[in-house]
């Protein structure tokens, strides 16, 4: 698919996202600042298209002061969670904001999920295999094919797939698994 109609598409559908959900948008901001202390986003710094780092907002579900790393190696995630961060992440309601990055720019609605900046190894593993030329997304063929639950040569493994692959067929393919895997709460683990 070529980069001006895939960014087209992207702009397009998250205008209309941002335009149908804004009343859940603010109720869920609204939900986050009364249910625990801290700000309603949280910024992460993540890994964008050919490995440059950009800022990414999603409503925060931790507690302040959680340390900066995947959730899987935090020892008790749970411990961390806000009254209703498990929730927001069942849901995939915490991803709301990442409209803006899409709007942005940053994100596209469908690519590898961006790594964390300090996700050395996620970084090195799609690097080699040239996933880094993709522009991260919203979704992934490795969302819908395992989420939180993939190791890493895995999840790379389906990232590539992705790249050989990717059109808006596919695009749209994914996106109705993504609503599916949503509706279903299948893949989340914390």
């Amino acid at each position: 698919m070529a980069a001006v109609s895939k960014r087209l598409f992207d702009l397009l559908v998250a205008i209309a996202a941002v335009l149908a959900l804004l009343i859940p948008i603010l109720l869920v901001a609204a939900l986050v600042a009364l249910s625990s202390k801290g700000p309603v986003l949280y910024w992460s710094d993540r890994i964008g298209i050919r490995n440059t780092v950009f800022r990414m907002p999603k409503f925060r579900t931790m507690r302040t002061g959680t340390p900066v790393v995947a959730t899987h190696l935090l020892s008790d995630p749970n411990a961390y969670l806000t009254p209703i961060g498990s929730f927001l992440r069942r849901s995939s309601l915490d991803e709301l904001p990442q409209l803006w990055s899409i709007l942005r720019g940053d994100m596209s609605l469908v690519g590898p999920r961006p790594a964390l900046f300090n996700q050395d190894d996620l970084i090195a593993m799609r690097t080699s295999r040239g996933v880094h030329e993709l522009m991260p997304g919203l979704t992934g063929w490795a969302q819908v094919n395992g989420r939180d639950e993939l190791p890493l040569p895995e999840k790379v493994g389906l990232d590539v797939q992705y790249l050989q692959r990717r059109s808006l067929l596919f695009d749209l393919r994914i996106l109705g698994m993504t609503a599916w895997k949503v509706v279903q709460r299948d893949g989340v683990s914390h």
